[in-house]
């Protein structure tokens, strides 16, 4: 097997019995990028320098003996939501097109204090408002598994580039699905982390209340060495919680015997793919096969959550992406006669069509008379999302349910905004209570993966991790290659 399609510890373990470089590595990942790239699209930028640079400082590391942190010196790549310093960061978006960052992400610091090769920035949809990363200024990505279909969004290319092979492990962000429903949708496994394990510091923000930086990988090791990685209190996030995180890769042994799985019905309605549900249900017979005892339960307020969603993001979104202006930084429209002018030109001309529409939904939830009928309201039913996590989390550890609605969807074939939005239908509920996520791969329908969503209480990533891997060990559909990043499925 192609080292490209290695999980990063596997990788690791290689550098450290000297079997092959990291230098060698870094561009065996290259390679594989000039191959499949434009097949696949999954980068706007690439740092090919920068990454062979770390990853000589790391050989020569390995060569003086020194102990290497289990990150180091494997390719990885980054959602281009997130800073590196020096690098442009445009969250592909033309109002964002020359930006280059002045500082690094507090996740890109805790990645560069373990020596991690960035090997470029990932596609994503614009400012993080999509869910198939066909609204990015530079490109469309298409998935390994089936290249005429979407990666799914908003995290589109940091999960295309790691099932195609042309990057180990990466970084997303999830606002509402954005790094598990494209987990799901390429057979990688996503771990949105609870609200505050990881600072947004330097993650460029979309909807401050719901964004959550998260890794996506080949199988759920990884992402514990990611998530070790990067959690943590940071003092420019007021955010991120004041506690010591675990050790997740202390939760990674099989064993779920005893522990309490709740299936929760209203995940399993009107709306759901009859071949998703099939594969999804048959992980949990699987689940209970090896121990766990599964419990039916309700979250009765569910069917609020896309609708409470879509009027907090987009007032949350309107007010951040007020400060993209053409006056600070950015894209700023020429041959402007004055101030007005300029801002208006700027933004019409800089942002996309689903930023502008987010933008004024936003703009108009939060206006005088329509605040307390529309955004207080939606506040108010978030609460009541919350209290439903709260009450089922009393009767069980974790809940199974899919990650999306369908497989993957052929590109274009999403022209209505809202049906768009309803591929997050089973994602958005676990960003509106803060709770951590995982998405593991459990089959395949018509050749595309299928997502096995689990979600944990707060501040629990240990038993939905534990849960995950019991699984995927057993099923092993996390070994399986997408065909054009190597060996076939």
């Amino acid at each position: 097997m192609s080292l490209c399609n290695l999980p990063a510890h596997e990788l690791g373990k290689k550098l450290r019995a000297k079997e092959v470089s990291s230098v060698e590595l870094t561009k065996e990942f290259l390679n594989r990028i000039a191959e499949v790239e434009p097949k696949i699209g999954a980068f706007v930028t690439l740092c090919e320098q920068a990454a062979l640079e770390t990853a000589a400082l790391v050989d020569a590391k390995i060569a003086r003996g020194e102990t290497i942190a289990p990150l180091a010196g494997i390719p990885g790549a980054i959602k281009d939501i997130l800073c590196i310093k020096g690098v442009k960061t445009t969250c592909s978006s033309r109002i964002l097109d020359n930006f280059i960052a002045p500082y690094d992400a507090t996740v890109i610091a805790k990645l560069k204090q373990n020596d991690a090769v960035f090997i470029g920035k990932a596609n994503m949809d614009e400012f993080a408002m999509g869910s198939t990363t066909e609204t990015s200024y530079f490109k469309k990505t298409r998935n390994p598994w089936a290249p005429d279909c979407t990666p799914g969004g908003s995290s589109g290319g940091s999960a295309a580039g790691v099932a195609a092979g042309e990057a180990a492990w990466s970084l997303g962000s999830d606002t509402g699905g954005s790094i598990r429903q494209p987990a799901a949708f390429t057979g990688t496994v996503g771990l949105k982390p609870t609200y505050g394990r990881v600072s947004r510091y330097g993650c460029v923000a979309f909807a401050s209340s719901l964004d959550q930086v998260g890794p996506i990988a080949r199988d759920v090791t990884d992402c514990a060495l990611v998530l070790n990685a990067i959690s943590g209190h940071c003092e420019h996030d007021s955010t991120s919680y004041n506690l010591a995180a675990p050790d997740f890769t202390k939760a990674l042994h099989p064993d779920i015997k005893g522990v309490k799985i709740g299936v929760p019905k209203e995940y399993f309605g009107e709306g759901l793919d009859k071949a998703v549900e099939e594969k999804v249900r048959g992980a949990i017979r699987h689940l209970s096969e090896l121990g766990a005892e599964i419990v039916d339960v309700s979250l009765p307020h569910t069917e609020y959550a896309v609708a409470t969603y879509y009027i907090i993001a987009p007032a949350e979104a309107s007010a951040n992406l007020a400060r993209f202006d053409g006056v600070k930084y950015g894209y700023r429209a020429p041959g402007c006669r004055n101030l007005i002018e300029m801002t208006v030109k700027t933004r019409t001309q800089g942002f996309g069509n689903e930023v502008k529409r987010r933008i004024m939904l936003g703009t108009y939830v939060l206006s005088s008379g329509y605040y307390d009928a529309y955004y207080n309201k939606a506040m108010k039913v978030r609460t009541l999302i919350i209290e439903d996590f709260k009450k089922v989390f009393g009767k069980v550890d974790v809940l199974a349910c899919p990650t999306a609605p369908t497989t993957a969807l052929p590109l274009g074939a999403m022209l209505d905004p809202l049906s768009i939005y309803m591929l997050d239908v089973y994602t958005i509920p676990v960003n509106m209570a803060g709770l951590p996520g995982i998405s593991i791969p459990c089959g395949f329908s018509g050749g595309k993966p299928v997502g096995l969503q689990l979600i944990g209480r707060a501040l629990d990533e240990m038993s939905v991790l534990r849960a995950a891997y019991t699984y995927e060990q057993s099923a092993g559909f996390h070994k399986m290659a997408a065909p054009i990043g190597g060996a076939s499925a």
